[in-house]
């Protein structure tokens, strides 16, 4: 991304937009929009007769495909009692995973005010939190029960805010909690979402308000490649407590992310881009 692009984004000002940016947004929102006139009569339907509907995955994956995201599913995803720990770019991060994996989500509270992306969030048992809402940390937990027995699998991003792709913050292991102790069966699996040349467009970051992200991201031209590395799952059983597990989750997506990078992780400077938190802290 051009560098003064960079800070505007950073600080939440608006880049106006062509009049091909305003026909590609225009067009991508009426896509979701039917997608919803559909999909939302069927999930209803469905329930009359079955639990688990999966029109809420097939939303959210296919309005990621709308937004230009082509995902690419990198190793096998666990498929039930699996909790996923991934980093965090993008609100696109969300509609990808649950596109290939089906699974629930930790999210940020501002990503339920988001119209209907949040409402089919909510269909998918996302449990959104609150950074300053420290006192509400074990309700979240209890959800974060129901969502892991009832989708068979739930996604946390312990980073705890979006970054540029080209980062790994230290992560914040309170949603972690859920695992201690460790529900019967349950494996951990690491995931690292990665944009490769347009994380940095992509990503969420500073200031920016989630609809102002996703009017530039809709707008935008062309689509890009997310790529879910689904690393080796472990047994948190073998490790002592949250910290320890957050640990082992995050060496393994930041060797992965070396690894595509080719080159040292850069800073995340939070003096310079502001940040913006998904998840109490510790």
């Amino acid at each position: 991304m051009d560098p003064a692009l960079r800070e505007a984004v950073a600080h939440g000002e608006s880049a106006p937009l062509s009049l091909a940016g305003h026909l590609r947004l225009a067009l991508r929102a009426l896509a979701i929009v039917l997608l919803l006139a559909v999909f939302v009569p069927l999930h209803f339907l469905y329930r009359l007769f079955a639990y688990g509907s999966p029109f809420p995955m097939w939303f959210l994956g296919l309005t990621a495909r709308i937004a230009g995201a082509r995902v690419e599913k990198i190793g096998v995803p666990l498929r039930r009692d699996v909790f996923f720990i991934a980093n965090h770019v993008s609100w696109l991060d969300i509609l990808s995973l649950a596109g290939a994996s089906g699974t629930a989500f930790v999210a940020k509270h501002e990503l339920s005010e988001v119209p209907a992306v949040g409402w089919l969030c909510r269909l998918n048992r996302t449990v959104f939190v609150k950074r300053e809402n420290r006192l509400g940390v074990a309700e979240q937990i209890n959800a974060l029960r129901e969502a892991l027995q009832d989708n068979w699998s739930v996604t946390v991003f312990p980073e705890g805010t979006t970054t540029d792709g080209q980062s790994l913050l230290p992560f914040k292991t309170s949603m972690l909690s859920v695992l201690e102790p460790p529900p019967p069966g349950v494996l951990v699996q690491p995931v690292l979402v990665d944009y490769g040349p347009v994380a940095e467009e992509i990503g969420w970051i500073g200031e920016e308000s989630g609809l102002h992200n996703a009017r530039r991201i809709l707008a935008r031209k062309g689509s890009f490649r997310v790529r879910l590395h689904f690393l080796e799952p472990f047994s948190p059983e073998e490790f002592r407590g949250r910290k320890a597990i957050g640990a082992r989750a995050r060496a393994a997506i930041e060797a992965a992310l070396l690894t595509t990078l080719g080159k040292p992780l850069r800073e995340f400077r939070h003096d310079v881009v502001p940040v913006r938190y998904n998840a109490p802290t510790e």
